[in-house]
């Protein structure tokens, strides 16, 4: 007779258990269910990006003196940099720079890095494509610079989400 009724007494206290964690978990939905939405709606608004953000990477094809340090300091030897020896007055030409941003991980070495300031990180982070071959971008498309969110007059800014109680 003892052990069924300590067996009673053991069940019933984990069933007022139970029922506290789903009274718990219910107040907190609750609790979400007053909370303003996060979400939106993306094509027409966008967040204003901080200002350390890694995006695509900006490339001044006149500063470039094709030192290669951004080819050394990369973590998968990125960049290519073609250039040619200009034996009258010994200094590398450059004649051709690109970059992969299927295979770039934006860690912003080789902007950290550069001794002559020509690269960049730029807010752009819209760079999917149909065709991995279109994300190669050579010193023309990396000369470009992108729109920026808050000069766009077709977009709607948000500057900061509700803050979360």
């Amino acid at each position: 007779m003892l052990p069924m009724l300590t067996g009673f007494i053991n069940y019933g206290q984990q069933s007022i258990r139970a029922a506290r964690y789903i009274g718990q978990s219910f107040l907190i939905t609750l609790s979400h269910a007053n909370r303003l939405p996060v979400t939106i709606q993306y094509p027409y608004e966008k967040l204003i990006i901080s200002e350390r953000f890694r995006g695509r990477i900006h490339f001044e094809f006149d500063k470039c003196i094709a030192c290669e340090v951004c080819v050394r300091v990369c973590p998968i030897d990125l960049p290519v940099v073609d250039w040619k020896l200009q034996p009258v007055i010994r200094k590398k030409q450059l004649l051709n720079y690109s970059i992969d941003f299927g295979i770039c991980i934006f860690c912003g070495n080789c902007v950290e890095y550069c001794p002559t300031n020509c690269l960049s990180m730029t807010e752009e982070y819209e760079l999917a494509t149909y065709d991995r071959h279109d994300l190669n971008y050579n010193q023309i498309a990396l000369g470009r610079l992108p729109l920026s969110v808050t000069d766009d007059y077709a977009i709607r800014t948000i500057f900061q989400l509700p803050e979360k109680r």
